[in-house]
């Protein structure tokens, strides 16, 4: 039996992986993370969620406490959200909050208050390899599967990780809070940016902290094309929220310069690459010169491709990825490593 502490968002997901921890008949103990400050309503970070997460708890018994990161959250998830949109970059605030939050405050305080495990609700699975090493894999339910946003976790950080609903599909989940008599069953999934809210939205958020610049359109050639409200707005891949004259045809964008307040568009075939810059690699167990599945977004479509130092060389020609925005490595189920697109 270990003593386990379970990271409970106010969701389904995590409220299961704590029951099916003490069904397990381990010695389970629930926290919930206090982050953000400011107004929200959706997300993981509404007072609403809080108060689920301890209802969830009162009904299986066990105890829940709330700590309350809402300083590191800022400096490390919020603050780098702005900076990056300043930038010009496109971040993915969900793993920064993984990386410096959940893993690594979270992990390091569960590991000084005497608990073997840390939990979460994720839906990815923790595969041990025959050096005793470890490494995130694909959940069972595709659709959910939450590994891309999991890539940076490390090895030495997996052995005191669990989480208990990566052989489940969500279907699943829901049948056994169902069960359980749990009142979250039915919760919806959170799908937007936590602190931000659906009423003001990225824009009205990102204005209130940094100047946001109109800027020109142009085609690969310089020729002006239409107008955009704010170019740190603008991300790779974009079409709609462009505002161009007519007779071009579907138009996409393939470049941000926020510096010279423009943006570049092209056709689809403009936006393929055959190779994609990275910033920083990380590798776990060991770089690799085979081919490799390749992620570059949460649910996208994993491609062929070999990495050579800090670049990603596709196998067929696929879409430019917007500065910032993870780009990770899988042999069959298991990441192997990742890094930033630049």
């Amino acid at each position: 039996m270990a003593r386990i502490l379970v990271a409970m968002s106010g969701g389904v997901d995590s409220s299961v992986a704590a029951a099916l921890l003490l069904d397990a008949g381990h010695q389970v103990v629930g926290v919930t993370l206090r982050l953000w400050g400011g107004e929200s309503d959706s997300g993981c970070c509404s007072i609403s969620d809080v108060d689920d997460a301890r209802r969830v708890a009162d009904r299986l018994g066990i105890d829940h406490h709330v700590f309350n990161f809402g300083d590191e959250f800022d400096s490390y998830v919020v603050s780098s959200y702005v900076s990056d949109h300043a930038l010009g970059r496109t971040p993915n605030p969900c793993i920064e909050c993984n990386r410096h939050i959940k893993f690594d405050r979270l992990l390091n305080r569960s590991r000084i208050l005497g608990f073997d495990q840390l939990a979460t609700g994720h839906h990815a699975r923790i595969v041990e390899k025959p050096d005793g090493s470890f490494r995130i894999a694909r959940s069972a339910d595709r659709a959910k599967d939450q590994s891309y946003v999991l890539h940076m976790i490390k090895s030495d950080q997996l052995k005191d990780l669990v989480f208990p609903i990566g052989n489940l599909t969500k279907t699943d989940v829901r049948k056994e809070a169902t069960r359980l008599g749990l009142r979250v069953a039915d919760k919806p999934d959170s799908q937007e940016v936590c602190f931000i809210t659906s009423r003001d939205g990225r824009s009205d958020f990102l204005n209130r902290r940094i100047p946001l610049t109109p800027g020109q359109v142009v085609s690969a050639s310089g020729e002006k094309l239409g107008e955009v409200d704010a170019v740190e707005l603008v991300t790779i891949g974009q079409r709609r929220g462009i505002n161009l004259s007519g007779g071009h045809g579907p138009r996409y964008v393939t470049e941000v310069n926020v510096p010279e307040r423009t943006v570049t568009v092209g056709s689809s075939l403009d936006l393929l690459v055959d190779q994609t810059p990275l910033e920083t690699v990380q590798w776990i167990g060991g770089r690799t010169d085979q081919e490799v599945l390749v992620q570059t977004s949460a649910h996208g479509k994993s491609e062929w491709a070999t990495v050579q130092d800090c670049e990603v060389h596709w196998v067929k020609p696929h879409k430019r990825v917007a500065t910032g925005q993870s780009v990770v490595f899988y042999q069959s189920d298991e990441v192997i490593g990742g890094g930033l697109a630049r």
